[in-house]
C-alpha cells in the first residue's frame, strides 16, 4: 500500500476530486479512494448534467469562464444577470428559510471564483446550457433560471476532466478501495489513518488528514427507509449504486455531529421502467423535466401538483416525492402538439415509457389511467385556462382560474392532438442529511461543536444546506466549493502551514 499521505480523500465524485486538487495545489501528497472500479468511477457526479449555479453580473462574467464565446454567439443570446442576492433568495426560498446561513454565505462568496479555479488550475472547459436552460424568444435564445453553464460533456465530462487533472498533478487514485473506518489517536482523538478494504482484504493506510466526500445514503435501502420513511424502498436510484452512507457512518462512529434534513432528499420524475440504479450509458436522460409545459396525472386520472408553480429549476427536486405518494408511485406527464417540440432531449431517447393517441380517452386507455376521471379533469382544466402572453422562459402568469390544483404559469389548453403521455416514477438523486462542518474550513464538528482534528468533509454528505428542496445546479457548485475548501484546509493542517 502506498503512503503515508498528507491527505486521503474518501470518494471520487466532483467534491472529492476538487478536494484532492486543492490539497495537491498546497503541495500535499494526496490519495483518492474510489470504492468503485475504474469502469464505475465518478460517483453521482457522473450521472448529472454537469450544470453549475453561481452568481454572475452579466455576459462578461460568463465570458470569464467561457472565453471562446464568439461575438456572433453573444449577439444571439440573452443571459441576463444573476447576482448574489438572487441566488441567496432562491436557496432560502426553496429550502423554506432553513439553509444554514454560514454555509450559504461561504458558497455564495466562493462559487464564481471556484468555477474560475477549475478552469484555470484544473483545466476544465465550460459551455452554455443551450438545450436545457434556454428558449427562443423574440429571435434570441433567452437563458433562464440562474443555472446556465455546464461542464463540457455533462457530468461524465466533468469528472473525466477532473480525473485527468488529478493524474497530471500527481494525485494517487486507488480504485476498488473502500474506506471502512477512521483510525484515531487514542489520546487526542485526531484522525491518523483509515481502515480500508480492497481486493487484498482489510488493511490500514496512514495519513495526517482525511476528507470524507463519499456521497449520501440514497443507494442504501435500509437507511432510506429508516430516515426518509415508508415507501422509499421502492424508488429508483438515479446515480451510483455505491453511495450507501459509508462516509457518514464512519464519521458518526467517532463522534461527528449529524446535521441537516435527514428525512429529506432530492427526488425527481424518472422514467417508470428505468433500472433500479443508474445506467452510465443513459446517464441522466431517464429524467423527465419538461412537465411545466404540460400536465401531470396519477392513475386515478387526477392532477396532484401545480406544474407551473415556479421555473422547473425550483420544483423538480421535490416533485419526485409527490409522485411517490401517488397510487403505485406512478404518474403520467401529458403534452399536446403546442409544446411537444419544446421538450428536452430526454423525451426523445428510445428507452422511454410513453403512449400517443389522437384522443384524450384513447391516451388515458393506452396509459392505464382512469378514463372517465382523466377526461373530466382535462375538460375542467381546459375551461379554466385564462390565456395571456405565453413565455416559457419566465413566470408568465398564464394560469388557470377556479380549479385545484391550479396551474400558475404556462397554462395552455390541452387541445391539439396527437396527445403524448410519459410514465414516470420517483428517482432519488441524493439525501440531504449528513455531517456538520465549519463553513470556512469544511472541518467536521463533533457533537459539542468542536472541530475534529484531521477530519474534513464535502459534497452530498454535508448536512444543513438543503432542506425540503433544492435549486438546480447548486449541488455540484457546493461540492466544488466545499471540496476546494476542505482539501486546502486539510493540506495546510497536514503540512503545518
Amino acid at each position: 500500500m502506498p503512503g503515508p499521505y498528507d491527505v486521503v480523500v474518501v470518494g471520487a465524485g466532483n467534491a472529492a476530486l476538487c478536494a484532492a486538487l486543492a490539497a495537491r495545489e498546497q503541495g500535499a501528497k494526496v490519495a483518492v479512494l474510489e470504492k468503485a472500479g475504474f469502469d464505475e468511477r465518478g460517483g453521482n457526479s457522473y450521472y448529472t448534467a454537469g450544470g453549475f449555479r453561481f452568481p454572475y453580473r452579466g455576459i462578461e462574467d460568463i465570458r470569464g469562464v467561457i472565453p471562446d464565446l464568439s461575438d456572433a454567439e453573444v449577439e444571439g443570446i440573452e443571459v441576463g444577470s444573476y447576482d448574489r442576492n438572487a441566488m441567496y433568495d432562491d436557496v432560502m426560498r426553496v429550502t423554506e428559510s432553513q439553509a444554514d446561513s454560514e454555509l450559504l454565505e461561504h458558497l455564495l462568496t466562493n462559487a464564481y471564483p471556484t468555477v474560475q479555479w477549475l478552469k484555470d488550475y484544473a483545466g476544465l472547459h465550460w459551455v452554455l446550457m443551450y438545450g436545457r436552460q434556454a428558449y427562443k424568444v423574440d429571435g434570441k435564445l433567452r437563458f433562464w433560471g440562474g443555472m446556465i453553464t455546464e461542464a463540457v460533456g455533462g457530468g461524465a465530462g466533468l469528472v473525466d476532466q477532473e480525473f485527468t487533472a488529478c493524474e497530471r498533478l500527481g494525485v494517487d487514485v486507488l480504485y476498488g478501495t473502500k474506506g471502512v473506518s477512521l483510525v484515531t489517536d487514542p489520546k487526542s482523538g485526531a484522525v491518523t489513518g483509515l481502515r480500508i478494504k480492497d481486493e487484498n482484504g482489510f488493511s490500514e493506510i496512514e495519513t495526517k488528514t482525511v476528507v470524507i466526500a463519499a456521497g449520501g445514503f440514497e443507494a442504501n435501502m435500509e437507511m432510506r427507509t429508516r430516515y426518509l420513511g415508508a415507501g422509499w424502498e421502492f424508488v429508483k436510484v438515479r446515480g451510483t449504486r455505491h453511495n450507501t452512507g459509508d462516509g457518514i457512518k464512519m464519521a458518526l462512529d467517532i463522534g461527528a455531529q449529524s446535521y441537516g434534513h435527514w428525512s429529506g432528499a432530492h427526488a425527481v420524475a424518472w422514467d417508470y421502467n428505468a433500472p433500479p440504479t443508474g445506467n452510465r450509458r443513459i446517464g441522466d436522460l431517464y429524467q423527465k423535466h419538461s412537465y411545466p409545459l404540460g400536465l401531470i396525472f396519477n392513475m386515478k386520472g387526477e392532477r396532484f401538483v401545480d406544474e407551473g408553480a415556479d421555473l422547473r429549476n425550483y420544483t423538480y427536486a421535490k416533485y419526485g416525492r409527490e409522485i411517490l405518494k401517488q397510487p403505485l408511485g406512478i404518474a403520467f406527464q401529458v403534452f399536446d402538439q403546442q409544446t411537444i417540440g419544446m421538450l428536452r432531449d430526454e423525451y426523445r431517447i428510445k428507452e422511454i415509457t410513453k403512449a400517443e393517441s389522437d384522443t384524450i380517452p384513447g391516451l388515458a386507455a393506452d396509459l392505464g389511467i382512469d378514463v372517465g376521471e382523466f377526461v373530466r379533469q382535462v375538460e375542467a382544466y381546459n375551461a379554466a385556462c385564462k390565456g395571456g402572453d405565453y413565455d416559457p422562459s419566465r413566470l408568465d402568469g398564464v394560469g388557470t382560474e377556479g380549479i385545484d390544483p391550479p396551474k400558475s404559469n404556462w397554462a395552455l389548453p390541452l387541445s391539439k392532438p396527437p396527445y403524448v403521455g410519459f410514465a414516470v416514477t420517483c428517482g432519488i438523486t441524493f439525501t440531504f442529511g449528513g455531517l456538520r462542518i465549519k463553513a470556512n474550513t469544511a472541518q467536521v464538528l463533533d457533537t459539542e461543536d468542536v472541530p475534529m482534528p484531521g477530519l474534513y468533509a464535502a459534497g452530498e454528505l454535508v448536512g444543513g444546506l438543503f432542506w425540503h428542496n433544492y435549486p438546480g445546479g447548486t449541488g455540484l457548485m457546493a461540492g466544488s466549493v466545499f471540496g476546494r475548501t476542505a482539501g486546502a484546509a486539510a493540506a495546510k493542517a497536514a503540512l503545518g502551514k
